[in-house]
């Protein structure tokens, strides 16, 4: 049961804070209403990337969860690109358990995204469920196959995934090759610290072969950018150390995507050291492509969440875990990046801010993120959502 005085303030901040951000109709905004030049994804363009993973959508969906802005209904990606969101990201499961993220599923949303007027970013997990840096497990059905043959069919999977959403219509404008690669993916002949000392071989190996895919997809009309994604938001001598072994095997890729969460990842300052120094030193474009900070201690369903307490979050005094404190993180956030020198901090991604209670982060459990969405758990718009708008000239 969620307490009183907490529903009565978070409806009180959306009725004011939002209201105003809602322009015209939702459902009948144009896609040529939204993307405009000005809008356009250019390299060196400061938050021109503000975007969400919005990959649950469908399963919740199916649940029943239904979003809302100033008290009118809408698709998720609507409600988004009415507030100033350009971009969605999509993650890709190869076979995961039924009714989470495929191929099929993530074309089916970039489809409603492109409608939106959005333009999408496609994360490769290369797994059948859930990647990151304390887990990279092969496909079971990719199981078995030596380093040449895995390269090849990494390379294989990724062109033709991106043809099917080619023939279908769907323009995708960036590829993330892996997800949080920091200890390498397809492990274990992608893995780097499997010995005593690190090997880059065979992940270098397994990453130029998916950005290899994303180039042949130029065949079929796709002219993505390549994104490689680790978790280092706050950690600078880790980040250098990622992207320093990575030039030095020559992979040749467009965007730094880094995973900031405060709870794992240190305070703004930590992030803002760490994209000031990763943009001088690699001449690469920033984005910030998972983040996220909760509006509320209290917890949605009947799993524990991730964050339960002030002590988790380093800059709680300036940022409270309310709608308000959760605002201004993301107003800290937007200023880091436009900080970021030559215009390198291209933007943002939310990570799940619709991932309301109604579906679990594996089948049968809850959400340990249900209190750091982006909508409260009636599926109304936060004051939150302001962070997508489009930056001043």
């Amino acid at each position: 049961m969620k307490p009183r005085s907490t529903l009565t303030r978070r409806r009180l901040l959306a009725s004011t804070s939002l209201a105003a951000l809602a322009v015209g109709p939702l459902a009948t905004r144009s896609a040529a209403a939204t993307v405009t030049a000005r809008d356009q994804w250019r390299p060196g363009r400061a938050l021109s990337v503000r975007g969400a993973d919005i990959s649950f959508t469908l399963q919740l969906e199916r649940a029943g969860v239904s979003f809302s802005l100033g008290g009118r209904r809408a698709p998720v990606e609507r409600i988004l690109q009415a507030v100033g969101a350009n971009w969605v990201r999509l993650r890709i499961w190869t076979d995961p358990p039924a009714g989470y993220s495929t191929a099929q599923s993530a074309l089916r949303l970039a489809l409603r995204a492109q409608r939106a007027g959005m333009k999408v970013l496609l994360d490769f997990h290369y797994s059948d469920f859930w990647a990151d840096p304390g887990k990279q497990p092969v496909p079971a059905a990719w199981q078995d196959q030596d380093l040449p043959t895995l390269a090849r069919t990494v390379r294989r999977y990724t062109r033709d995934v991106l043809a099917d959403f080619s023939r279908a219509g769907a323009r995708v404008d960036m590829v993330q090759v892996g997800n949080e690669v920091t200890a390498g993916m397809l492990w274990p002949l992608g893995q780097i610290y499997r010995s005593a000392e690190a090997d880059w071989e065979g992940f270098t190996t397994l990453l130029k072969a998916g950005i290899a895919g994303v180039r042949d997809a130029r065949r079929h009309g796709q002219r993505p950018r390549v994104m490689v994604h680790v978790d280092r938001g706050g950690d600078n001598g880790g980040a250098r150390w990622f992207y320093d072994h990575v030039r030095e095997h020559d992979v040749d890729f467009d965007v730094i995507g880094l995973s900031y969460y405060p709870i794992w990842h240190g305070s703004l300052d930590d992030l803002r050291g760490n994209l000031d120094d990763l943009a001088g030193r690699y001449g690469k474009d920033l984005v910030v492509v998972e983040t996220a900070y909760p509006w509320t201690l209290e917890n949605g369903d009947d799993l524990e969440n991730l964050i339960t307490d002030l002590s988790q979050v380093p800059d709680a005094e300036e940022f409270p875990p309310t709608p308000a404190g959760q605002q201004a993180y993301f107003e800290g956030l937007r200023q880091v990046l436009l900080d970021v020198p030559d215009g390198r901090g291209l933007g943002f991604f939310a990570w799940e801010p619709e991932w309301v209670p109604g579906v679990g982060w594996t089948p049968g459990e809850g959400n340990p993120n249900d209190n750091m969405t982006m909508f409260d758990w009636q599926g109304r718009a936060l004051p939150s959502l302001r962070a997508f708008r489009r930056p001043r000239s």
